[in-house]
């Protein structure tokens, strides 16, 4: 199972567990711009999601279990972290291939909280380039997931505890049986 740990910056996806963190897989200009306070754009985002794929396939392959941890804000986003290239070109218009919205091994951990503990969690951690300041414009491009794209929403305002033990259950269920 590959677990896609998705919210907002400073949420709290490091749950200190072993997994890719996509902070690390963010092209310099990327970081340069947040460091300045620059939101990023969706054209900014797609080399970084791309490279995530890529990661997140290698893994799939080779059956492993990981954890991956991004912000996913929209939809798009998440698809291209599943499909890759394939989800712009089926986001293209009429007639393109409509891709699923999940991988059945893979799922998107959600976590979620107000913006007032978000924030105040941001303003206290230390040499992120990430400002407290772009939480913002994270939370007003938000698209929550929906049920069908394979989704366990964590309030964030619970403890690690509590979250992982959720997760831990998530993981345990057996899989649905697909029928031909």
């Amino acid at each position: 199972m590959i677990y896609i740990i998705m919210g907002v910056s400073g949420c709290g996806k490091y749950l200190g567990w072993p997994l890719h963190e996509g902070d690390h897989f963010h092209p310099p200009g990327n970081v340069e711009k947040m460091a300045r306070g620059e939101p990023l754009t969706d054209q900014d985002r797609l080399p970084w999601l791309f490279r995530l794929h890529e990661v997140i396939e290698r893994e799939r392959c080779s059956r492993s279990d990981a954890l991956v941890a991004c912000s996913a804000l929209k939809r798009l986003y998440r698809q291209i972290l599943l499909h890759g290239s394939k989800a712009l070109d089926s986001s293209s218009g009429p007639g393109r291939d409509v891709l699923p919205p999940t991988h059945p091994d893979v799922c998107f951990l959600f976590l979620h909280g107000n913006y007032d503990l978000i924030q105040q969690r941001m303003v206290a951690r230390r040499g992120h380039y990430m400002k407290a300041d772009l939480l913002r414009s994270q939370f007003d491009i938000l698209e929550p997931p929906s049920e069908g794209e394979n989704v366990l929403p964590l309030d964030v305002s619970r403890s690690m505890t509590d979250m992982a033990t959720e997760v831990q259950k998530h993981n345990a269920r057996p899989e649905p049986s697909i029928s031909s």
